[in-house]
Order: C-alpha cells, then sequence, then structure tokens
C-alpha cells in the first residue's frame, strides 16, 4: 500500500500591501494601518464629535490629530499637482523638503492656514500617518519602499 501525503496546510492570505488588517475607522472600531515603509502599526479613526473634527491616530501610547477636513484637502492637492508628490516625513519643527506633503500640510498656503495637526509638540508626521489612511480609502496610491515613498490621486 502506497502511503499518501499529508495535504499541504492552507496557505495564510497575504494582508493587503497598505497593511490594513481590520476595523471600519471608528474610536470602538479603529483602523490598524502600517506606515508607508511598513515598518511600524498604528490605528487610526475619525472624530466627527471633536471640536474640530479630527482624524486620531495612536502610535503606541501616543495619540495625535489632524484636522478631519485634511483627508479631502489632501486629496484636492494631489489632484492639482497631477503626479508623484514626495512624503517629506518629518517631527513638528523639523525641516521638511520643498513640495511634499509633510511641508503642504504646514503651510499657512493650505485650506487650514497652517499645520493640520492639532496637538502642540505632535504636528508633525502627517506624511507618515494620513496617506495611509487615504489609500485605504481609495481616493490615493502610495508607495511603499524603505525611504522616500511619494504619494498621487487616483
Amino acid at each position: 500500500m502506497a502511503s499518501k501525503k499529508p495535504a499541504a496546510p492552507a496557505k495564510k492570505p497575504a494582508a493587503p500591501k497598505q497593511g490594513v488588517t481590520w476595523g471600519s475607522g471608528t474610536p470602538d472600531d479603529p483602523w490598524l494601518l502600517k506606515t508607508p515603509p511598513g515598518t511600524s502599526e498604528y490605528q487610526a479613526w475619525r472624530d466627527e464629535a471633536a471640536s474640530p473634527p479630527a482624524l486620531v491616530v495612536q502610535v503606541g501610547s501616543t495619540r495625535l490629530s489632524y484636522r478631519l477636513a485634511c483627508l479631502e484637502d489632501c486629496v484636492a492637492m494631489l489632484k492639482q499637482a497631477g503626479d508623484w508628490v514626495l512624503l517629506g516625513n518629518a517631527d513638528e519643527g523639523k525641516p521638511t523638503p520643498d513640495g511634499s506633503v509633510e511641508a503642504w500640510a504646514r503651510s499657512p498656503g493650505n485650506p487650514a492656514g497652517g499645520y493640520y495637526g492639532l496637538r502642540k509638540g505632535y504636528r508633525g508626521r502627517f506624511a507618515n500617518y494620513v496617506p495611509p489612511v487615504l489609500e485605504l480609502l481609495g481616493r490615493v496610491e502610495l508607495e511603499h519602499q524603505p525611504r522616500g515613498n511619494r504619494v498621487r490621486a487616483r
């Protein structure tokens, strides 16, 4: 009698490219996302009851928040740019590359008139946390390289 080989275990499905694993984007059911290089996980959700309404980001024990309007405003800026835009991620107070998403998110010329970040000292890193949310929502294409990532509107 020939023995049969046991069936190979089923392969686990690959996680979506942007690293989203679950969530509906509410405080009770946040999105679980990864930064563009895929190196860090964080949670994000809409808080429409906040004043002003906010996109809240939880990274470990650190909580950041950005004006919720940033989602629509960033897509509009990317559409106007018409091509790939460097993310240019940086902490608040650190220099940002000209023409980058991070520079735009701090510019007095953006629709918010300056920082989209709502918590002083934690207003930077917009380009690290907001574009993955936009990718999840199907509004942008986002690169996922170790460095120098870019984004463009769909």
